[in-house]
């Protein structure tokens, strides 16, 4: 969530809507608080660990995220009409930046710039961790140009209250991590959905403290490709807006 609405705001900021950038942010600051609270830092947490989590939340923390998030409802919703209602929003994001369903398979494209294309894959879909207990389908739009992009990441923050809402409700009483003993040995394969899409991560090891190797594919090494059927035939003052509509994180693909 906090992702997308960093995102919002970016993307918002992209087009000259500053006051938009800043409402983004604003609401954005009640879910850093929230991660702050329970996994111990604003935006790299800390309450990871091997076989699950260094702690529990309790009752009282449970009733808290559920109330903020409420009011972050409340507020994202507040955006939505002047987001994709607005005459000039609209001139600078419907049309734009185009990609096709059939271009956008070709290109592996992923996350948010492939459902924006039409195509429902989303990584969590397979069931991984607990999305096989709840009820979840990806979201999509048709059109494949910037306005779509930004619908989709702007509805999968809302469809991201609902997970939350279920997940609180449906958390298990007993441990909270399991027991590992011993080093890795063998491969694997995982196919995990970030907010920019499907991050892939291959490790072999063979059962000393060193792994044999690692390799990691971020979803901004594979949405790049994409620019190059997007911005040809563009206004340079369009280019600005094409760009952010995959949210490229260059420093995640120098991985």
């Amino acid at each position: 969530m906090h992702s997308h609405l960093l995102w919002l705001g970016l993307f918002a900021d992209s087009f000259g809507f500053e006051s938009m950038f800043m409402q983004f942010w604003r609401i954005r600051e009640k879910i850093l608080n929230i991660n702050e609270s329970t996994t111990g830092n604003r935006v790299i947490v800390s309450v990871n660990a091997i076989g699950g989590v260094r702690r529990d939340l309790n009752p009282e923390q449970q009733r808290w995220i559920l109330s903020e998030l409420s009011e972050v409802e409340k507020m994202i919703k507040t955006l939505e009409a002047p987001l994709f209602e607005d005459y000039t929003v609209k001139k600078r994001t419907v049309g734009k930046g185009i990609l096709s369903a059939e271009k956008a398979m070709e290109l592996g494209t992923v996350g948010p710039t492939l459902r924006g294309s039409g195509i429902a894959q989303d990584m969590r879909s397979l069931g991984y961790a607990a999305f096989a207990e709840l009820d979840f389908s990806p979201v999509t739009q048709p059109n494949g140009d910037c306005w779509s992009r930004c619908k989709v990441r702007f509805l999968e923050s809302l469809q991201s209250i609902d997970l939350i809402r279920q997940a609180v409700t449906r958390l298990p009483n007993g441990e909270i991590s399991a027991k590992f003993k011993g080093r890795p040995d063998g491969e694997i394969v995982s196919r995990v959905e970030q907010p920019r899409g499907e991050v892939f991560y291959y490790i072999k090891a063979k059962g000393d403290k060193y792994l044999d190797r690692l390799r990691i594919r971020t979803p901004t090494f594979a949405n790049i490709p994409a620019l190059l059927t997007m911005l040809p035939g563009m206004y340079l003052s369009d280019v600005p807006v094409i760009v952010l509509s995959i949210d490229p994180c260059i420093s995640c693909t120098e991985r």
